[in-house]
């Protein structure tokens, strides 16, 4: 039920006249046209902005420039302190993946740098004063000290990422930890491979690391992912461990085994028409060790407190192994010494007791 206040209805008048108006002049219709024209503009932007976002290729153009930039944000500038044989090895995958390169080394690496795409430095000053983001400690463990104490740390930005590579890992985390200012970051790692195991490439092969200090700030965290991103890329088997967990872990499969290496190349072998697949895994097992130089394997027992450890348990397991094959040969000499004594002794001792006994 309608209340009162409700208006009341109007129904068209039939007695009413209708005036037919006569059309506007044609100045006013050019007027018309115009600010018909006018107000239709915003829709026609939008139907023009409709159009273009119906385009197919506008979603994939988006999603490869966007691919792109965060491939530009990823890519980062590396220095490579001790450009030698490992450090060498690993630029060569670094350019590849489009990262720029700097080089710096005591000795005269410019050509070889030059052949990867890097720059070469011969001083440390104008290394530094380049700003990388990352400085990768490539050199060996003997020389890692002096190297780093012979940069000038206070060339490079407050927060400069600092990356070793070397064999052993708690040597070097006490050594960045103590000689870097406190504002830098720290990642220790180890690509647990070289030139001779991976040059098949680093696929499935065990790359280690420890995020020893790096700072809240997201760039500086984006910064070391990106970093960490290089060897994932390559499809390395990334794996997080302490430096100290690491170390352990190496003294038996890196120590060990360039023992081995060093101690089967002391026995000078070659290959023979009869080779068995063993024993073309000890040639290789000695290529792959003597390869690296003899600085490499030092540092691995001087470096590694485990390592002086397992050498003793090297040695007690060759000794081992002697003893039982040397008390297996005196109980089968001892064993033919007695039976050919018996049988020889005993019937000539019964010859010469009937002698006596027929006389």
């Amino acid at each position: 039920m309608l209340s009162s206040s409700t208006s009341t209805l109007r129904l068209p008048n039939p007695h009413r006249r209708h005036h037919h108006h006569p059309p506007p002049p044609a100045s006013h219709q050019f007027r018309s046209a115009a600010a018909s024209r006018r107000q239709s503009s915003p829709l026609r932007a939008r139907r023009a902005r409709t159009i273009r976002a119906i385009d197919a290729a506008q979603p994939f153009d988006y999603e490869s420039r966007a691919a792109g930039l965060l491939e530009e944000r990823q890519r980062l500038k590396i220095a490579i302190v001790g450009f030698g044989n490992f450090g060498q090895f690993l630029a060569k995958t670094f350019a590849r993946q489009g990262h720029t390169l700097l080089a710096h080394s005591r000795s005269d690496y410019s050509s070889l740098a030059t052949a990867v795409g890097a720059s070469y430095f011969q001083d440390p000053h104008d290394l530094c004063e380049c700003h990388p983001d990352v400085v990768l400690l490539a050199t060996s463990i003997l020389s890692a000290e002096a190297v780093l104490r012979s940069l000038p740390l206070h060339r490079l930005r407050r927060n400069t990422l600092f990356v070793d590579v070397l064999s052993v890992k708690e040597f070097p985390k006490n050594l960045l930890l103590s000689t870097l200012p406190p504002d830098f970051d720290v990642i220790c790692t180890h690509p647990m491979f070289g030139p001779e195991s991976a040059r098949d490439g680093w696929d499935g092969l065990p790359f280690v690391f420890d995020k020893v200090r790096v700072g809240d700030c997201p760039a500086r965290r984006a910064r070391a992912d990106a970093f960490l991103n290089i060897f994932e890329r390559e499809g390395c088997r990334m794996v997080e461990m302490s430096c100290a967990e690491h170390d352990a872990h190496a003294a038996e499969t890196q120590f060990l085994t360039h023992t081995v290496g060093r101690m089967l190349a002391m026995l000078e072998l070659r290959s023979t028409p009869i080779n068995t697949k063993g024993y073309e895994t000890l040639l290789r097992l000695v290529d792959n060790t003597c390869s690296d130089s003899f600085d490499l394997y030092n540092g691995l027992f001087m470096y590694n407190k485990n390592s002086t450890e397992l050498l003793n348990r090297l040695e007690w397991a060759m000794d081992s192994v002697k003893k039982k094959l040397f008390d297996g040969l005196h109980d089968v000499l001892r064993k033919q010494l007695f039976e050919g004594f018996f049988q020889l002794f005993v019937p000539y001792q019964l010859c010469e007791t009937k002698k006596l006994i027929l006389e």
